[in-house]
């Protein structure tokens, strides 16, 4: 905005305009002066308002009840009939202390209650022609209605939901149902998933054999409240040129900008699923284990989610704020991307977090171990940088993605505002720079020259990257390694003076228009201390944000700003793009087949 006009400001005056009165001149670029401040000052309170929401914990679960049935005084919960029309009994199970200040589901206690009541009502046994229902039993999912039966002989439960009030293709699933982990039981509990916001959804319900067979079906129906975050049950979609199949599963979408505290699940055909609704912040990554999957729960909370729901572990981080990323660490530790709230810098700390004992423990703080850069070459982003919307801020690294290295006890991140790839060894003794993967002339004159990996070919180095992740591959000798990212190929750069970079004609300086990002694949060698481009894949520009992953021999790529994520085939042609709502932009997106967690293969 100040540029544009700045640039109007210096444009040749016309004779007419000379000849208007003075004071006429200047009023009117007194008044084109306070418009352009008044837009700049709404621009930077909406940004400033988006940042708080994006770190701001929940304070209302909107949680909407029927009648009250039953409290167990001994547990501090109640169950009520849920505020939904449905051919079945539903029920809602809800802690005493909802409506007090301070309330989150995101709390251990407050699970284990739940549970408990859960629990006791499963155990007083239902049939699947008549079976217990629970809306959302642990606050974590709106839409997710458990289902608890018994069956007559040992079978898996397929489920197809139809939307009768709308046009929206069916869903069908195997459900994940048998809590000893059997294919085929006659005890069934699980999630379902597919339930419609905002429609009317019939559900049919199949009692499959081990041989294939129905051996019996039962069909209710049930009207689903909206979203509670308001967000549309159904993505436009465009078929791009592939013929390729889609992977099964799941995209979910984290980090939506202004729907912060929650994760979307979408269908091949773009109709929300699922609406994870966390106490704040985004879900950043899942990581899976035998027990569910570790996601971010908030700004400062990291839980382990059981496929039910329920939050079984909740670990609060102290003065680390979480941001971009969390990854698997050494030995089944979690390492994450944080912010140290008791220092001045941001986006520059790693941590470890142990599951087992809750400890969490710095693992490198980038200002002290790049306290030749930092500080000196380095400054707080100003108003006229880059990355205005941060000013003020001493961001002078920005990570957003973290990896770690089994063979060399090592981590790979991402820095944005350094185009660069850090690579940090012996990172459970004594953590130690060793390499620089980006435009090596970007260190050329600062302390960490040698430690620059030079390009092994002609191509135009990565700019701005994202989700930098190490692609397995057993063909590649020691010492070497393949990376994908996504290549914003976006140069920006708000900490640093005298830097002036030669840039190919192909990267962008725009934060909203550009050729192309890329999904990008590296061979790093550290033998050779070299890296080449072995792969690259255009995809919509995206000047910030974004990611790329790969499932089932396809891609999935987000690009954040421009509000659209889509799969391609192996090739890196379209099949398919979805497009979003958001204020400013989206995080990521990914796809998952939660196979082992909410579902399961069949053959039948």
């Amino acid at each position: 905005i100040l540029r544009d006009f700045f640039l109007f400001s210096c444009k040749p005056l016309k004779k007419d305009v000379l000849t208007m009165n003075k004071r006429k001149i200047l009023k009117r670029l007194i008044i084109a002066a306070v418009c352009v401040v008044c837009a700049v000052v709404v621009f930077e309170i909406v940004v400033r308002v988006m940042m708080d929401s994006e770190m701001r914990s929940r304070d209302d679960w909107n949680i909407q009840v029927g009648e009250h049935q039953y409290t167990s005084e001994e547990r501090a919960v109640s169950v009520y009939d849920a505020s939904v029309e449905s051919t079945i009994s539903v029920s809602r199970i809800v802690p005493d202390e909802y409506e007090e200040d301070g309330f989150t589901y995101y709390d251990e206690g407050v699970q284990q209650r739940l549970g408990q009541q859960l629990m006791e009502m499963v155990g007083q046994g239902a049939s699947m022609d008549a079976p217990l229902a629970v809306l959302d039993p642990f606050g974590t999912g709106s839409n997710g209605l458990l289902l608890s039966f018994q069956t007559e002989r040992r079978s898996q439960i397929r489920y197809t939901v139809h939307t009768t009030s709308a046009e929206l293709p069916d869903y069908t699933a195997v459900a994940q149902s048998s809590a000893d982990g059997n294919s085929f039981s006659r005890n069934h509990c699980f999630l379902l998933i597919g339930l419609v916001p905002g429609e009317t959804n019939e559900v049919t319900l199949e009692a499959l054999g081990e041989r294939g067979r129905v051996q019996q079906t039962v069909t209710f129906t049930i009207e689903m409240p909206e979203a509670i975050s308001g967000y549309a049950n159904h993505l436009d979609t465009t078929d791009g040129d592939s013929t390729a199949a889609l992977t099964d599963g799941l995209y979910y979408a984290m980090g939506l900008g202004d729907y912060y505290g929650y994760t979307f699940f979408f269908d091949n055909d773009g109709v929300l699923r699922y609406e994870m609704v966390l106490e704040g912040f985004h879900s950043d990554r899942f990581l899976y284990t035998d027990g569910g999957l570790y996601t971010c729960v908030s700004s400062r909370k990291i839980a382990l989610m059981s496929p039910l729901g329920q939050a079984v572990r909740v670990y609060d981080l102290g003065q680390y704020e979480l941001h971009h990323d969390i990854n698997w660490g050494p030995d089944g530790t979690i390492l994450a991307l944080v912010n140290d709230t008791e220092q001045d810098t941001v986006m520059d700390v790693v941590v470890s977090l142990n599951p087992e004992t809750g400890e969490v423990s710095e693992v490198v703080d980038f200002s002290e171990l790049m306290d030749g850069y930092y500080g000196e070459m380095t400054h707080p982003v100003p108003i006229t940088g880059g990355s205005f919307w941060q000013a003020g801020e001493d961001d002078w690294l920005h990570l957003n993605s973290v990896q770690y290295m089994e063979k060399d006890d090592s981590i790979l991140v991402s820095s944005r505002e350094t185009s660069t790839i850090i690579k940090v060894s012996d990172i459970q003794g004594t953590p130690t720079l060793s390499a620089f993967i980006g435009d090596p002339a970007f260190w050329a004159d600062t302390p960490y020259a040698d430690l620059c990996y030079a390009m092994d070919g002609d191509f135009v180095a990565q700019y701005g990257q994202h989700d930098v992740e190490l692609v397995a591959d057993d063909s590649l000798e020691d010492g070497q390694y393949l990376l994908r990212m996504y290549d914003n190929n976006y140069w920006s750069l708000s900490t640093r003076d005298g830097y002036d970079p030669e840039l190919a004609d192909s990267v962008s300086t725009s934060l909203t228009s550009g050729d192309a990002s890329y999904i990008t694949f590296y061979l790093v060698d550290d033998n050779t201390k070299t890296f080449s481009l072995v792969e690259q894949h255009a995809v919509p520009y995206s000047a910030i944000v974004s990611n790329a992953q790969e499932i089932g021999g396809n891609f999935v790529a987000n690009s954040g700003v421009a509000h659209q994520f889509g799969e391609y085939d192996s090739e890196g042609t379209l099949i398919r793009a979805f497009d979003y709502d958001c204020m400013m932009n989206g995080y990521r997106v990914m796809k998952g087949d939660f196979v082992g967690y909410w579902f399961q293969e069949t053959d039948a």
